[in-house]
């Protein structure tokens, strides 16, 4: 038995940063709106064990690591000692806050969120299915698919063992481990990688593949590999799982190679699976690839054309910001919004890894093969007068530059707070025509000192070396 039916412009299933830019979208151009979650609180897994709490994680532990270094604490920072059980209820508070923030944004716009699973039973109609409770149905004129993603579970891999985690029970632990090994050297395993060499833990980093972050530029993967080498991980490159055991002490990975690793915990970081099951998919012929993610046309259509999919679910890139932005763009085209949004090509990448890690644009090899004719302008962070008063003066800023029109092709930053940076490198690669010019960085007045003088620094660098400065 069902109740009462609500009727709707849009249903969004999932309210991830993806549901929440389509439902923002689509309410404040004057649909009706219902967000269906199957969890009890709103922000999907990028709130609850992704983004957020992996880089709460990753902050407090630089925090500790900066208070050891400055010679100032000297003294007492040998006596202070926190565990990661500690990191993951700090982790937590940051967790709730934005929850309360979520759920805000949705209360204000008259936004109905719905606590169920759902499961569309018709072309315009779903099912939400509360954990407890009558189950409720939603008419709706399209329906937007935002379900994210989740850790890909190979067959043979015993995850309900407490020593064998996922990038998501990791952050449900029990007990403070000594040491870990990480199978897969992804963006995720770089940064638990950095998380915990950092809380002094003996950590194994394997790598299915011959480098680290292939898709980033080769000398900020050389720069990674240095200095997480230098601070202790054990990286091996060109591992493949033969089996994997545990007991009451230990875990073992076994290698194709022969290698043997045991440790405290093993982390499971390979690849992850889009969160399509259950959500009856195949009644409206809507495919479903290998990897359990929806497929869809340039336009986030499925095979159902009022019926759309965005986010994590459908793929590539994986990133909250690039979701959110797909939210909107779905959201621009379902209620005809007038300005029009347009899809987002070029999306910076963060890494949270110890150094941070940030692009935009296109890399030195990308560059090579397309026969464009590049320069590099490019600066050490040591050199900046902001890194080495906070004393965090590990790092670089690399501008890639056409040689004849200066224009911006692309920035690659690597140190501390390179997230931030990267978007001054993105405000000017986004102009068009002469606006996106090397020169707006070497004729403009950075306040001193910053980490974005940088800009200034490398782009006198490049002038200079094209004969221009």
């Amino acid at each position: 038995m069902t109740t009462p039916s609500l009727s709707v412009d849009t249903l969004v299933i999932g309210s991830g940063p993806a549901g929440e830019g389509a439902a923002m979208q689509l309410t404040k151009a004057g649909q009706t709106v219902a967000i269906a979650e199957k969890y009890p609180q709103v922000g999907g897994g990028c709130t609850h064990w992704g983004t957020i709490p992996s880089k709460t994680l990753r902050h407090s532990v630089q925090s500790l690591l900066e208070f050891k270094r400055d010679p100032l604490f000297a003294q007492a920072a040998p006596h202070i000692n926190i565990d990661y059980l500690q990191l993951l209820q700090d982790a937590k508070e940051v967790v709730e806050a934005q929850v309360h923030t979520r759920q805000g944004h949705y209360n204000r716009n008259k936004v109905a969120v719905l606590h169920g699973a759902a499961q569309l039973t018709d072309t315009h109609q779903a099912l939400i299915q509360p954990e407890q409770g009558e189950p409720s149905t939603v008419q709706f004129k399209q329906a937007v698919i935002a379900t994210g993603s989740r850790p890909y579970h190979p067959e043979g891999v015993d995850f309900s063992h407490p020593r064998i985690n996922d990038a998501d029970s990791v952050l449900t632990l029990q007990q403070s481990p000594q040491s870990v090994t990480i199978y897969g050297a992804g963006v995720i395993g770089c940064e638990y990688a950095s998380i915990f060499i950092n809380l002094g833990l003996r950590v194994n980093l394997i790598n299915t593949r011959g480098g680290l972050l292939s898709f980033l530029d080769d000398e900020i993967t050389d720069a990674l590999s240095y200095h997480l080498r230098d601070q202790g991980v054990s990286i091996r490159h060109n591992e493949e799982v033969k089996k994997i055991t545990a007991n009451d002490e230990q875990v073992t990975l076994y290698c194709q190679s022969g290698k043997q690793i045991s440790s405290d915990i093993l982390l499971w970081a390979n690849g992850r699976s889009g969160n399509a099951r259950g959500l009856g998919l195949s009644s409206l012929g809507i495919e479903i690839n290998h990897r359990e993610q929806i497929v869809v046309n340039d336009q986030f259509q499925t095979a159902a054309k009022h019926v759309y999919a965005i986010g994590d679910v459908v793929g590539p890139p994986g990133l909250a910001s690039a979701s959110y932005d797909q939210g909107r763009f779905v959201g621009s085209l379902i209620s005809r919004c007038e300005q029009g949004l347009k899809q987002i090509q070029t999306a910076p990448t963060g890494i949270y890894t110890s150094p941070e890690i940030s692009s935009i644009g296109l890399t030195e090899k990308q560059l090579t093969e397309q026969k464009v004719p590049y320069e590099v302008a490019h600066t050490g962070f040591k050199s900046i007068a902001r890194a080495q008063i906070t004393r965090r003066n590990v790092g670089m800023l690399k501008i890639l530059f056409h040689r004849k029109t200066l224009a911006i092709l692309g920035v690659h930053c690597f140190g501390d707070n390179a997230a931030e940076i990267i978007h001054i490198g993105q405000a000017i690669m986004q102009q068009k025509g002469k606006a996106n010019s090397l020169r707006y960085f070497a004729e403009t007045t950075f306040n001193y000192p910053t980490m974005a003088e940088a800009y200034r620094v490398a782009a006198l660098n490049g002038l200079n070396k094209v004969g221009q400065a």
